[in-house]
């Protein structure tokens, strides 16, 4: 996720620099065409690029929206998510009977260890990399039984919540809080997966690069009469903010792609592992992600 800090300027040009390339290309192109045989082409009004601009932006406009709205479900995905760890973890200290401390640290360490695997796995990491700090060898044994490893762990989290009211430590209505709590965790799962499941459809962005080429070709010949070396710099310049704000939508539109506009999974998850500690009383807790860049994974 994209901090309020000054972003480097190296980061935007990287985000353009092939299209930019692709436009160069096409610019003197036109260029060469156009003085080549300038008696030979119509007159290209303004009003021509300047609908194919208008038409530019509203396009761009609805893909934002659309995009900004998927980013922002994932980041409302994991607020839940945020959440319902803490509120697990509460009802496990207050629900069962004294005495089960052990069981506790142990099912909250495994909520710790299922937030950082949902999180790998959405960005297509390994998703049990670095889990033995949270749960035992038996259980990442157990994990590699299973294709989904978050939902493998929830399913260790109701066995056992199960062997507790077995064994009288949790009556059934605690019983049935810890199970809705784990019901909102699956299906915060199951939403975060369809977010990263669900492709915007490629041919939107493959239309409007259509339509924003066609527009430099069309403003190009346009302004055959202005001098080149004035020419192609602002072809690119106007170009540029199209393409950038295009650009921001797509990253926007994939928010678990292990990049600086994704919603900031790794971050959360170790502010849930904080909050979790801190709960059990533990000794050794970790500081938070630092922010020394101008974004936060």
């Amino acid at each position: 996720m994209l901090l309020n800090k000054r972003i480097p300027a190296t980061y935007i040009l990287n985000k353009v620099k092939y299209d930019l390339v692709y436009v160069l290309i096409v610019s003197l192109t036109v260029l060469f065409i156009t003085e080549r045989y300038k008696e030979l082409l119509p007159e290209m009004p303004l009003t021509i690029p300047a609908f194919l601009g208008t038409a530019i932006s509203i396009l761009l406009s609805f893909k934002l929206n659309q995009s900004y709205d998927r980013w922002w479900e994932a980041r409302k995905v994991w607020g839940a998510i945020v959440n319902d760890s803490r509120s697990f973890v509460i009802q496990l200290q207050t629900l069962t009977k004294k005495g089960n401390d052990a069981i506790v640290k142990k099912i909250a360490f495994r909520q710790i260890a299922w937030c950082y695997s949902l999180g790998q796995s959405l960005r297509g990491l390994d998703p049990v990399e670095n889990l033995d700090q949270f749960i035992s060898v038996e259980e990442l044994a157990e994990l590699q039984k299973h294709n989904n490893k978050p939902l493998a762990l929830l399913q260790l989290h109701g066995k056992d919540i199960r062997d507790l009211k077995e064994n009288d430590q949790l009556d059934i209505f605690s019983q049935i809080q810890l199970d809705d709590t784990l019901v909102r965790l699956c299906d915060s799962e199951g939403k975060a997966e369809r977010i990263k499941s669900t492709v915007f459809p490629v041919t939107y962005r493959l239309f409007l690069h259509g339509i924003i080429y066609l527009f430099v070709v069309t403003l190009s010949i346009s302004l055959k009469g202005v001098a080149g070396f004035f020419e192609i710099p602002l072809l690119l310049l106007i170009s540029s903010a199209f393409l950038l704000l295009e650009k921001s939508a797509t990253h926007m539109q994939d928010p678990f792609e292990n990049r600086p506009t994704d919603t900031s999974v790794t971050a959360i998850a170790k502010t849930i592992e904080i909050n979790i500690k801190q709960l059990l009383k533990e000794t050794e807790i970790p500081q938070p992600q630092s922010q020394d860049k101008f974004y936060q994974l």
